[in-house]
């Protein structure tokens, strides 16, 4: 098995340094009116004018920002300095904290509500590029997201986060992170994607309470978001935690048990990663149901009806090859390898454009590639697939 992960490595640091990274490099500079353009069709035609995403900035920004702290290449820090100064300049609220949902082409706020997943992602971004470069401004405003997501989000009576604002910080009607949600008050994605950014964050800033939320988050997941029978994450829940969907989501399932064992290990806390140990290996084989013959992972199924949406999206996929890897590398598991080696080989065979460079949204059913979604967006970032090259890079 050791050649086979040799070879993986090797193969993924191609596709990192000559795939994916130089696609963004290419064609998303914004260079007429700053940062990044908002969108390239799965057709590959750029939209000039496009909106310009939070998420999309800050994924950009976490993204580069990893790649220089491990490669070292300037062209990286350059693209990174870029995404870092954009969020600071323009997604930043100045006057009530935050970051803005969208701006218009020329970086003026068109959606100006609080998702507290986008503040998440602008942490992570800014965490990274401290990691990379000791900025201390990118510190500075890391340090200043979380304390608003915790004065203004956290639930101190239910405990957990609240899903989004209104952008002087008033609830808001329609919570909703995108049109497939359902407009509840806490979500699974976004506790995720806040354990995401404080593990991220702790390791640069040990300050007690950030420990202390971390750890409370990781309780979260395993007290209320994880099914305690079939081992599946709960998606959407009401203010007092009771469960309000029947959809079973595979590629969060994975992503969340190698993150959650991030978060522990990152916490050097003996107790919880105890804890979390004992979760993890019931996470993965709960998400590997969806898992099919060809090595791909499908989307999602509704436990109540049993529609099953068999999309292979990239991100699913990216997520199952690092959340198998890890099950291997820390629990010694021969057949998750397997599994993270056949993903990665569907991966090649389907996802990868080899032509122009990153990788189509989602592969159908039939074998055909999904050309009518974005190649590049608000929610089409380098981050997942990007992250699973460097962690593979920096594991092995």
């Amino acid at each position: 098995m050791k050649n086979e992960v040799a070879q993986l490595k090797t193969e993924i640091e191609d596709t990192l340094k000559n795939n994916i990274l130089p696609y963004w490099i290419n064609n998303m500079v914004d260079a007429e009116n700053g940062g990044f353009y908002g969108r390239i069709t799965g057709e590959e035609i750029i939209r000039r004018e496009a909106p310009k995403g939070s998420v999309l900035n800050t994924r950009i920004l976490w993204t580069y920002s990893a790649a220089y702290r491990i490669v070292k290449e300037e062209a990286y820090l350059k693209i990174a300095k870029r995404a870092k100064d954009y969020l600071i300049d323009y997604f930043y609220d100045d006057e009530h904290g935050g970051v803005y949902w969208l701006l218009d082409y020329k970086g003026n706020p068109i959606e100006t509500k609080k998702q507290i997943y986008a503040l998440g992602f602008a942490i992570y971004g800014l965490s990274e590029y401290y990691r990379a470069t000791n900025d201390k401004e990118a510190l500075e405003y890391a340090v200043k997201l979380f304390k608003t997501i915790e004065k203004q989000s956290f639930d101190k009576e239910s405990n957990g986060y609240l899903e989004a604002f209104t952008q002087d910080w008033q609830l808001i009607e329609d919570m909703r992170l995108s049109d497939k949600d359902a407009n509840e008050q806490k979500t699974m994605n976004t506790h995720l994607h806040i354990l995401e950014p404080y593990t991220n964050l702790y390791r640069v800033w040990k300050n007690e309470s950030l420990k202390k939320q971390l750890k409370n988050l990781i309780n979260l997941f395993l007290d209320k978001i994880i099914d305690q029978q079939t081992h599946h994450l709960k998606l959407f829940f009401d203010t007092e935690w009771n469960s309000k969907s029947d959809m079973v989501s595979y590629g969060h399932d994975i992503e969340a048990a190698w993150l959650l064992h991030e978060a522990a290990m990152v916490l050097e806390d003996s107790e919880m990663l105890e804890k979390v140990s004992t979760v993890v290996p019931h996470i993965v084989q709960a998400a590997a149901k969806g898992l099919q013959s060809d090595g791909s992972m499908i989307y999602e199924t509704d436990t109540q009806t049993g529609h099953t949406d068999t999309e292979r999206h990239w991100w699913v996929q990216s997520e199952a090859v690092i959340g198998f890897l890890n099950h291997y590398q820390y629990y010694h598991d021969e057949e998750s390898l397997k599994r993270a080696l056949d993903c990665w080989s569907f991966i090649k065979k389907n996802l990868i454009d080899w032509e122009n460079g990153e990788w189509y949204w989602s592969v159908f059913e039939d074998g055909s590639v999904n050309i009518e979604e974005d190649k590049a967006g608000v929610w089409k970032c380098p981050y997942h697939n990007s992250r699973m090259c460097m962690e593979i890079i920096e594991r092995f």
